[in-house]
C-alpha cells in the first residue's frame, strides 16, 4: 500500500551559503558526520574507515558522467541547447557510444519554442579544428514535454558518439550550484572508480573517496565491489505534488554481475553491507525484488515504483538473490541489466543495505526521504540540524556522513 506522507513533512531551511557551489582542494578533506547507536558526532573523512565495520562488503556505483549537454543554433541564430538523456536508437549504452554515423537519443530541449523541425548545427569555437571536421548536426524526431523529444545526432570523420561526446559536450553540474560548468568539473565532478559511461549526474557520495582512503579500506578487511546504475536527470526533480504517493519516481537502467551477486549470496550471518550513495542502495535493495520476481515468475523484469509495498515480503535475502543467480547461470548470463523505478521512504523494509555513505541532500527531495527511511523516524531532522550548525557544506560538493541503519 502507498504510504500516506506529506513532502511538506520533510522541508528544512537551507541558506545558498551552505550550498557548496565548489568541491574542496582535496576530495578526502571534507568533515565527516556519524550517526551510529542513536547518537551523531563529527569526524573527518579521512577517518572513514576507522568508523565501519571490518569484514564488510562496501558497493560503489561506478558509473560515469557523460558530457551530455551539447549546443547548437539555427540558421535563425536561435541558440537551442540538447541535454541528452538515455538512448533510444540504438537503445542499449554501450551500442550507441560505439556508433560511428549516426545515433537517437532522448532529450531535454532548452529553448525548445524556437525549435519546432528540421537540422540544426553544433556551435563550434573557430579554433577548435576537431569540432569544425564533425559538423554535428541534430534532427529533430519528435517533439514531447519535458524529457519527452527524441533528437538524432549526425556527425562526419568516423569516430564513435562516446569521442563526438568529449570533443563537443559539457558536463551537466547540478542546476543548484547556478554556475556554468568550468574546468575544474571534468575531473571533480567524477569519482575516481568512474567506469562505465552513461550517467547525467555523478553519483556524489564518491567523490570524496582517494587511494589512501582505499588502502585503510582495503587494510581493515573490507571488500569493495561495484555495481552500475546510470544516474538520470530525473534525480534533480523536485517533488511537486503534496503527498508523495502523487509523485511519478524517474527510471534507471543499472547493471551487476554474476561474481558480485555470488559475493551477496554469501553474506555471513552478522556481516554488514555498506552502500556508498543512494544511487547503489537504490540499485542494492532493488535486487531483492528482482529475485522475488524470479520466485514467483520464473524471471525478472523491472522494479516499479511501488512495488516493495504492495504486499509482506516474507523471503530472505539469501533466498532471494540464490533465485537471481539460479535465473543468471541458466541463462548464460554474466551481467544482469535491469531497470528500476524504486522510490524508498519510510516505512520501507531496507534487506541489503547495513551501512549508508552519502552526502546532505536537498529539503522535500525523495532523497532525503530515503534518509528518512533509513536511519528511522525524525532522526533525519537532528542528523541535519546537527550538520547546519556545525559548519557542513551540503548538495553533490558538500561533506560527507556514514549512517548505521536504525534497528
Amino acid at each position: 500500500m502507498e504510504p500516506k506522507i506529506k513532502i511538506q513533512d520533510f522541508s528544512y531551511n537551507l541558506p545558498d551559503e551552505r550550498i557548496a557551489k565548489y568541491p574542496l582542494a582535496e576530495r578526502d578533506l571534507s568533515k565527516l558526520l556519524v550517526f551510529k547507536d542513536d547518537t551523531i558526532r563529527e569526524d573527518k573523512f579521512t577517518n572513514l574507515s576507522s568508523v565501519l565495520p571490518e569484514g564488510s562488503l562496501m558497493v560503489f556505483n561506478n558509473t560515469k558522467v557523460v558530457p551530455a549537454r551539447l549546443f547548437f543554433k539555427k540558421h535563425s541564430g536561435a541558440v537551442i541547447e540538447i541535454f541528452c538523456l538515455e538512448p533510444v536508437e540504438p537503445n542499449d549504452y554501450a551500442l550507441s557510444f560505439s556508433r560511428t554515423d549516426s545515433c537517437s537519443w532522448n532529450v531535454v530541449i532548452g529553448n525548445a519554442k524556437k525549435w519546432k523541425e528540421g537540422d540544426i548545427s553544433f556551435i563550434c569555437d573557430s579554433t577548435d579544428t576537431a569540432a569544425h571536421e564533425l559538423d554535428l548536426r541534430a534532427e529533430l524526431i519528435y517533439k514531447g514535454d519535458n524529457n519527452g523529444s527524441v533528437v538524432k545526432f549526425k556527425w562526419k570523420t568516423g569516430i564513435s558518439f562516446s569521442e563526438v561526446l568529449d570533443i563537443c559536450g559539457r558536463i551537466p553540474i547540478p542546476p543548484y550550484l547556478k554556475r556554468d560548468t568550468e574546468e575544474l568539473d571534468l575531473e571533480r565532478y567524477q569519482t575516481l572508480y568512474a567506469r562505465i559511461k552513461g550517467s547525467v549526474a555523478a553519483p556524489t557520495a564518491g567523490l570524496h573517496f582517494t587511494d589512501k582512503v582505499f588502502k585503510d579500506i582495503d587494510n581493515k578487511g573490507i571488500k569493495r565491489d561495484n555495481v552500475c546504475l546510470h544516474v538520470g536527470a530525473g534525480t534533480f526533480v523536485p517533488v511537486k505534488s503534496e503527498y508523495i504517493a502523487d509523485h511519478k519516481m524517474h527510471t534507471e537502467p543499472f547493471s551487476v554481475s554474476l561474481e558480485f551477486l555470488e559475493s551477496l549470496y554469501n553474506i555471513k550471518p552478522g556481516q554488514k553491507v555498506i552502500s556508498v550513495g543512494t544511487t547503489s542502495t537504490r540499485c542494492l535493495e532493488s535486487l531483492y525484488f528482482l529475485g522475488v520476481q524470479c520466485i514467483k515468475k520464473g524471471k525478472p523484469s523491472a522494479v516499479s515504483q511501488w512495488e516493495p509495498y504492495e504486499c509482506e515480503y516474507k523471503y530472505t535475502l539469501k533466498e532471494s538473490i540464490g533465485a537471481l543467480v539460479g535465473y543468471m547461470k541458466g541463462e548464460g548470463l554474466d551481467t544482469f541489466t535491469a531497470r528500476t523505478a524504486i522510490i524508498i521512504v519510510p516505512s520501507y523494509t531496507f534487506r541489503v543495505v547495513d551501512v549508508l555513505v552519502t552526502n546532505f541532500h536537498q529539503p522535500q527531495s525523495t532523497l532525503l526521504l530515503l534518509i528518512s527511511a533509513f536511519v528511522g523516524g525524525e532522526k533525519w531532522r537532528e542528523i541535519y540540524d546537527f550538520a547546519l550548525e556545525n559548519g557542513f557544506r551540503f548538495l553533490s560538493y558538500g561533506d560527507s556522513s556514514v549512517l548505521f541503519r536504525a534497528k
